[in-house]
């Protein structure tokens, strides 16, 4: 059991929907970013999903390839990343952690080396957005053996056939990508949403968190709903990006956090 399953299973006894929240590492600067990140759980967060700055985030919008561009004009590593989670830690043992990203940063670290980094630091789970089933064995596997839950996307276009390989090593949670296309380019739909995480649960007892083009407590209340949670990042970031002072960040987070709360 992983924190992210004991997160879930408690969530399940209390009758609650998940909320999970995105930043971005470093974004706009460590202190500021950490101290966000520390007050997340405050907020209500359940889980915490951490971007780890890359310079070619193909399935991120613009505001989200904004925040991974201020903090890698920053300075900030994937060696900085790792301590941002050990800072966390210091203080918070039980919130999850999911680094999002992409695969060129872990290739380039080397795969032992980054996952035994990763579970020193308290990462609890990898979205790799890059790695297809078809390369399971590069990163996936080693990382669920080691200790880590891999969690995949499945999208409006991963038909029936292609399910079952997206499920097939995928564990902690399911993560369905509400629209076709980039974080942050379009509102979901709870009619066109449902449905779709109706049918990946008929094929999988993992939880199914719904993400991409959530923006509002109101949208936060209705997709969590039809699922078992949401996750905003935009959103989040947006606000970063003004340059507010932390605690309003967290405030409006707060809110969000509220309206899955209440589905």
């Amino acid at each position: 059991m992983t924190r992210i399953d004991d997160t879930f299973a408690r969530l399940r006894a209390s009758g609650k929907k998940a909320f999970v929240s995105y930043i971005m590492a470093g974004d706009p600067d460590v202190p500021r970013a950490l101290s966000v990140m520390k007050g997340l759980p405050g907020a209500g967060v359940d889980i915490i999903e951490l971007g780890l700055p890359f310079t070619d985030p193909m399935a991120d919008g613009p505001t989200i390839q904004a925040a991974g561009q201020r903090a890698l004009e920053g300075g900030m590593t994937v060696d900085q990343t790792l301590q941002m989670v050990r800072d966390f830690r210091a203080g918070d043992a039980v919130t999850p952690i999911v680094l999002m990203g992409y695969y060129n940063p872990i290739y380039s670290r080397g795969v032992d080396r980054f996952i035994a980094d990763a579970l020193a630091a308290g990462i609890d789970g990898l979205i790799v957005v890059d790695l297809p089933p078809e390369e399971d064995a590069e990163l996936c596997i080693p990382a669920q053996k080691a200790g880590l839950n891999f969690i995949r996307l499945a999208t409006p276009t991963t038909d029936a056939k292609r399910l079952p390989k997206v499920l097939q090593n995928t564990s902690g949670f399911v993560y369905y990508v509400s629209v076709t296309g980039i974080t942050g380019a379009a509102a979901a739909q709870a009619d066109e949403v449902g449905p779709e995480v109706a049918r990946i649960k008929r094929s999988t007892d993992l939880p199914v968190i719904v993400g991409f083009g959530i923006n509002t407590p109101e949208a936060a209340e209705t997709i969590a709903g039809v699922a078992d949670g949401c996750v905003v990042g935009s959103a989040i970031v947006k606000e970063i990006a003004t340059g507010k002072p932390v605690e309003e960040v967290l405030a409006f987070v707060a809110t969000l956090a509220a309206g899955a709360h209440r589905a």
